[in-house]
């Protein structure tokens, strides 16, 4: 959610932060500002509300200089969006922080400042932090050892980057609960939220781990664990490109990367099929054994990767006929699950540093699961650190806020779990092989979909001035319909939902009239018929269908049908392929209707915090 950036260097650091915090606006963020020691010792800072761009105008208005900085965009949590409430904020102009996360005990810090004198100037939680910080200062103490014993008292989640006026050589960040990652130059050190806000200044990090403090200086770094003691932290290389976070020739970074579907797929598929098998090597050392044990599966997730877990429980329920959990990560969190005998507990995030899928795995390995899986798409997530066993997608930067690319790479690997898993409990050699030639069919079939392009953006002419709209599947289809809802209600602001078509007659039926299209999606499979007869009881109340259906489905367009023709492929890989059209009709709507496509009002890419 929100987004710090940090340096302390031998050059100039202004623009180095606001570079850094575009990068990161897909994160989301409604303020943003900077901090920066100016060479005659005094604390610079210039905060604004709305996007970044507002920021580099009050820059070149009022330049700021100097070799140490910090900067942040903000999410809103405590106080309202403006100015007072955006980061950094100051304790009596001598210590400066930025902070993402909670406090959870701020109120009670709050009291005990103010009865000591403190004047907050803000609504947020983190001024108590600053507020601490400096009366540690005051006491005598340095800013790492202030830094240290302020947060020894901090309750919740935090990544924090702090400066200090009166010592222009030491800048100090510290983790719990949020992620941060520091740069590592030649002579300069960073920080920031993740990687891609420092990819134009260094490819090379290391990533702070839970209770981590650290003091960054110009020629050294210090880090110390949890426990307070002295240690040594990976130096890794990115494979990531500084052009992978760019929107290229596409008009929105959203749209790029549904077009870039079918390499991801493809990168994601690399090195883990054999001539007819998945080699289960993909998962990790011990693998093998552990998938040995597994006679149940829960799968926890938010959002759009719950989606895909959803999918997922139809395949594994079919193909290795094991039973199959499916479940909201804020929900499974905060309830007293039953845990069935031998269940692998399979963790899904594009970040994998969701808030509440994190605290999730951390309870299930309490709760007596026989291990514990992570599909993730950065490899230097907490979530993939934390879990027994991995499974990487190769989606490689999203950007956008709804997410399409890492949606369909997730699909792929929950794919390459099942037929692993259904090795283990009967699924026959000839049927492994069909699988994963559908699989390296996956790319070419998707580039037939996305020729439908200027098709589909015809159609979304039909969505403009509606208010609602409802999607319809069957089986597996279902969880895509309730894909397709999402992002259309997360870019284009139209109140969309899904439902089983078999539940029409169980109330969503009094909602059908002309003004609400109804989308369907109509692979050729077993419940073709049903579906059909579904769609007649729509027609028979006036509604208006646009029905997205294979090359062999008998469905004719008529004047309150339309029909979209999608290539004919296979009910294992329906999903993936039916999914891409619903993509491209929330991102047409979404265009004509004039909203912010890659970052949508009130919403966050990483949700960091509950």
């Amino acid at each position: 959610m929100c987004g710090i950036v940090g340096a302390i260097a031998q050059r100039p650091v202004a623009a180095i932060l606001l570079e850094g915090l575009r990068r990161l606006e897909y994160r989301g963020y409604d303020s943003a500002g900077l901090a920066v020691l100016g060479p005659a010792g005094q604390l610079q800072r210039l905060r604004t509300l709305g996007k970044v761009a507002r920021l580099a105008e009050a820059m070149a208005a009022h330049p700021l200089d100097g070799t140490l900085g910090i900067a942040h965009t903000r999410w809103a949590t405590h106080g309202e969006p403006s100015t007072e409430n955006a980061h950094p904020h100051l304790s009596n102009e001598r210590c400066a922080i930025v902070h993402n996360g909670i406090i959870e005990n701020h109120e009670a810090l709050r009291r005990r400042q103010r009865a000591a004198g403190h004047a907050f100037s803000s609504q947020t939680d983190t001024e108590v932090v600053v507020h601490a910080i400096y009366d540690e200062l005051a006491a005598g103490h340095d800013l790492t050892t202030a830094v240290r014993r302020t947060t020894a008292r901090l309750e919740g989640a935090y990544a924090l980057g702090v400066i200090d006026r009166d010592d222009s050589e030491r800048l100090v960040a510290a983790r719990q609960g949020s992620p941060l990652v520091i740069g590592v130059g030649f002579g300069e050190y960073f920080i920031a939220s993740d990687v891609f806000a420092l990819l134009p200044v260094t490819q090379r990090f290391i990533f702070l781990e839970e209770g981590d403090l650290a003091e960054l200086r110009r020629d050294s770094l210090r880090i110390w664990d949890a426990t307070g003691e002295p240690v040594e932290r990976l130096v890794q290389s990115s494979q990531l490109s500084v052009e992978a976070a760019e929107r290229g020739n596409y008009r929105h970074f959203m749209l790029k990367e549904i077009f870039e579907q079918p390499r991801a797929i493809a990168d994601t598929l690399e090195g883990r099929l054999g001539v007819s098998r998945v080699l289960p090597e993909v998962f990790g050392h011990g693998a093998e054994g552990l998938f040995e044990t597994v006679q149940a599966v829960t799968i926890v997730a938010c959002g759009t990767s719950f989606h895909a877990g959803l999918v997922a429980r139809y395949w594994i329920e079919s193909l290795v006929g094991i039973p199959c959990q499916v479940e909201v990560a804020s929900e499974y969190r905060y309830r007293r699950p039953v845990v069935p005998a031998g269940a692998l507990f399979v963790t899904i995030s594009q970040s994998g540093e969701t808030a509440d899928t994190l605290a999730a795995l951390r309870i299930a390995k309490q709760r007596g699961y026989v291990g514990t899986l992570a599909i993730c798409n950065v490899p230097e997530s907490s979530l993939v650190r934390e879990s027994d066993l991995v499974l990487l997608t190769h989606a490689g930067p999203e950007i956008g806020v709804a997410s399409t690319k890492a949606f369909t790479t997730q699909l792929v690997a929950l794919l390459l779990l099942t037929l692993t898993l259904g090795r283990y409990h009967g699924l026959g050699v000839e049927e492994e092989a069909a699988a994963v030639a559908l699989l390296r069919s996956l790319p070419a079939q998707l580039e037939r979909v996305l020729a439908l392009d200027e098709t589909i953006a015809a159609l979304a002419e039909r969505f403009v001035e509606k208010h609602h709209c409802l999607f319809l599947g069957r089986g597996e289809q279902y969880p895509i319909a309730m894909e397709g809802a999402l992002k259309l209600k997360e870019i284009s602001y139209i109140h969309a939902e899904a439902y089983p078509a078999g539940e029409l007659k169980h109330g969503p039926l009094a909602l059908i009239d002309e003004d609400m299209p109804v989308v369907a999606v109509a692979p050729n499979n077993a419940l073709l018929e049903k579906l059909k007869s579904n769609l007649e009881e729509v027609r028979a109340r006036g509604g208006q269908l646009i029905v997205f259906a294979d090359d062999q489905v008998p469905f004719q367009p008529e004047a309150d049908v339309e029909v979209i023709r999608l290539p004919q492929t296979d009910d294992l890989i329906d999903p993936l392929v039916f999914t891409v059209p619903l993509q491209l009709l929330a991102y047409h709507v979404a265009v004509l209707k004039g909203t912010d496509v890659d970052q949508p009002r009130n919403l966050a890419k990483s949700v960091t915090v509950e």
